[in-house]
């Protein structure tokens, strides 16, 4: 039977996840025609938010949360980005979720090694969990291009689900460092 501590990690978590997905990503841009002030990323937070939640909780608690998010998305409710329900197995963005499993464990052993995170270790192990990410999402989309023969496609799912993201991931550690510089004042990510 699970404890009480993990159960409520288990729903902060998914809380978390959920709230992150539908929160969009806005620059505001200093433009001359003041009806577009804003520019809308088609991101969301769903990645710093994993990478901190996986900083804070223990990682098996971010699994399951994780694991209950996919099981809401693709059976109950349409909680994913652009949507959800089993038909979401054949996009290109399933292979990004199912990557997220790799970015949770890689994340996860910066709580193994020290008990302060340093800015260094932080990046590194950051820049190898949105790495494994998008590299589980480019083999998912290759898996289903070639299984539908549309192997043409192949570079514009790249593009567009890799090389367009994976910048705002990367860009997306830096607010993360500040935080984690913020805990490591104060607090102890000691599990």
């Amino acid at each position: 039977m699970l404890k009480l501590n993990k159960i409520f990690e288990i729903l902060i978590s998914l809380q978390i996840i959920i709230i992150s997905t539908f929160t969009p990503i806005f620059i505001s841009l200093p433009f001359s025609n003041k009806l577009a002030q804003n520019f809308e990323i088609p991101i969301s937070w769903q990645v710093p938010s994993i990478i901190l939640i996986t900083l804070i909780f223990r990682s098996e608690a971010v699994i399951i949360a994780f694991s209950i998010y996919l099981v809401i998305g693709l059976f109950f409710l349409p909680v994913f980005h652009y949507g959800g329900s089993l038909g979401y197995l054949l996009t290109p963005n399933f292979g990004y979720l199912l990557g997220t499993y790799p970015l949770i464990n890689i994340i996860d052993k910066l709580n193994n090694i020290k008990h302060k995170i340093y800015f260094y270790d932080l990046l590194k192990y950051g820049i190898l969990g949105i790495c494994s990410m998008h590299i589980m999402g480019i083999v998912y989309s290759c898996i289903l291009l070639f299984y539908f023969r549309q192997p043409q496609l192949l570079l514009y799912n790249i593009s567009k689900y890799s090389l367009g993201n994976i910048g705002y991931h990367l860009l997306m550690l830096a607010p993360i460092t500040l935080l984690i510089k913020l805990f490591n004042n104060n607090y102890s990510f000691k599990k």
